[in-house]
């Protein structure tokens, strides 16, 4: 298998490519790293690849605010130009500035 870089990064915002939802990327997985149960519980035909890079969102909808875990083939840029409402946001990032989140925190 052949490791792949990620096509996104850190403060990023990006949306999902399917389902009507948005967030802030804070952390990358270069493969899939989560639980067989939660792959799982994905149909099968809408299920991703396993060996590309998955995302850590801080994400946000128009009913909640959570974290979410998505394949790089599932996002897109988000465009609107707007900044993201995740209260969880400036334990993190910085204030939104060029459409995007600058890094606050060391990362290891």
């Amino acid at each position: 298998m052949e490791k792949q870089s990620a096509k996104y990064h850190l403060g990023q915002i990006v949306r999902h490519r399917i389902h009507p939802f948005r967030g802030v990327i804070f952390d990358v997985d270069p493969e899939f790293s989560n639980t067989e149960e939660w792959y799982s519980s994905i149909p099968e035909e809408n299920r991703p690849r396993k060996d590309q890079p998955f995302y850590h969102l801080l994400a946000e909808n128009e009913e909640s605010f959570y974290v979410a875990y998505v394949s790089e083939q599932n996002l897109v840029i988000d465009e609107s130009g707007e900044p993201v409402d995740h209260p969880d946001l400036y334990e993190l990032f910085g204030d939104f500035r060029d459409g995007r989140y600058p890094l606050q925190i060391q990362m290891n």
